[in-house]
């Protein structure tokens, strides 16, 4: 159970840590040139344009021998949140997407990346989309190092199985987050 409140858990925000129930794990560096962690997402984020931020990382722990990246709102007015982006398999050479290769269930062509669908229902990243009025969301996108090449899940999976495969795979896992409000 993670022992350190993260930056993104904050009393504004109506959903719960999602990551306060796993492993604590080590970071590393990420960082993006599109989303300045906890600050308002840019309209390119968020739906309907929806395009995947630019994101780096760097100084992955020793074992580290893939990737997998998630985005999830923890406050969506469900049960459990809204999945909006879910990928794994990235090979562990692999030290940055460019903006909107998300658009791309194969990330522009890496070999065995495989991008589930999202709670949209799109095999995609999905952008920011709270209801109107309800609340502002926070949207964390999380790089996860994976200690096995791949990981064996169903490309026709749920996200929720991709996290739950995460949880006994993961090495270190960092958060890089925005948040949105539509206020009309």
């Amino acid at each position: 159970m993670a022992t350190n409140t993260p930056d993104y858990v904050q009393d504004q925000f109506p959903g719960p840590d999602p990551y306060a129930p796993l492993k604590d794990l080590p970071s590393f560096t990420l960082t993006s040139t599109d989303l300045e962690n906890g600050q308002e997402l840019p309209e390119k984020l968020r739906a309907p344009e929806s395009i995947s931020p630019q994101l780096s990382w760097s100084d992955l722990p020793a074992g580290t021998k893939s990737l997998a990246i998630t985005c999830f709102d923890p406050d969506a007015p469900t049960a459990s949140g809204f999945w909006h982006w879910a990928v794994f398999n990235i090979p562990v050479s692999v030290t940055e997407l460019p903006t909107g290769a998300g658009s791309d269930a194969t990330l522009r062509g890496l070999d065995g990346v495989v991008t589930l669908k999202g709670d949209s229902g799109l095999r995609e990243h999905y952008g920011a989309a709270p209801p109107a009025g309800h609340a502002p969301h926070r949207y964390l996108y999380a790089v996860h190092a994976v200690d096995v090449e791949e990981l064996d899940i169903d490309p026709d999976s749920t996200a929720t199985v991709l996290g739950f495969n995460l949880y006994f795979h993961s090495i270190a896992r960092t958060v890089l987050w925005g948040y949105y409000e539509n206020k009309s």
